[in-house]
């Protein structure tokens, strides 16, 4: 599912929400390479997807390929690319940095990678750099719905609830098993951002029936809730890489 969904670039929002699951597979060899491959398409919301998953994944093997997009022709995909690597400790971009904190500024330093002055001042438009204030302040820069102006309207039009998943992922970080069933119940809202949050967040307790209970959205009607649960299946299973599960912790799924 995540093999054919990651390279139909007849449906790039497809190619989007499936590249934000994809990095929740960390360090995984399949993944990185369809992450990798994902950084050459046509379609610019699609690399820049592509490189914040390489940096949702934090596998040092993914510096390379980001590196190269520092010459990218779009400044949304070098910006993100050198944000990426800089967050995950790689100064390669920092010219780049640099020169959207200078802006039109005369006294400015060359650019370096040979891109355009002009391209920049694209990124202290104010409509241009509203995606992205949207997306960051809605928790969804690297949630289960990945990166794009195009998928952030997606999930508004579908009625997502951006505030409840960004709740999910936010206690998901204390790993008890009052807030583990909560999340297992959340697999069955009605709301999809709601579904996709829980299903990301089960990903590393690796217990059979949490594994078998996020493939249930393999069947789900929508398109991200199915891809993120895919690559949390994965996770879950142990496919994929992930902490390791809390031996304390003994799932109840399916009692009440």
């Amino acid at each position: 599912m995540l093999t054919t969904t990651v390279a139909d670039q007849k449906h790039p929002i497809a190619q989007i929400q499936c590249l934000g699951a994809l990095g929740i597979m960390g360090s995984n060899a399949r993944s990185l390479e369809l992450i990798e491959t994902a950084m050459l398409d046509k379609d610019v919301d699609v690399r820049t997807a592509a490189a914040l998953a390489a940096g949702q994944t934090r596998a040092p093997a993914v510096t390379t390929d980001l590196r190269k997009l520092l010459d990218d022709k779009e400044p949304q995909v070098a910006y993100t690319a050198a944000l990426t690597l800089w967050k995950m400790h790689d100064r390669s971009g920092e010219d780049v940095l640099v020169a959207v904190v200078d802006g039109d500024r005369r006294d400015s330093p060359k650019m370096m990678h040979g891109i355009q002055q002009s391209m920049y001042r694209e990124l202290h438009d104010p409509a241009g750099l509203v995606k992205y204030g949207a997306l960051q302040g809605a928790g969804m820069l690297l949630g289960p719905f990945g990166i794009g102006i195009a998928a952030y309207e997606y999930l508004h039009k579908n009625g997502g609830d951006v505030a409840r998943a960004a709740a999910i992922e936010a206690i998901a970080q204390n790993r008890t098993p009052p807030i583990r069933e909560a999340l297992v119940a959340a697999l069955t809202d009605k709301d999809l951002a709601v579904r996709a949050a829980a299903a990301r967040a089960l990903g590393p307790y690796k217990y059979p029936a949490i594994s078998h209970e996020i493939a249930k959205l393999f069947g789900d009607s929508k398109a991200p809730v199915r891809l993120t649960a895919a690559a949390a299946y994965l996770v879950s299973t142990g496919v994929a890489p992930g902490s390791p599960p809390d031996p304390q912790y003994i799932p109840r799924v399916g009692k009440k």
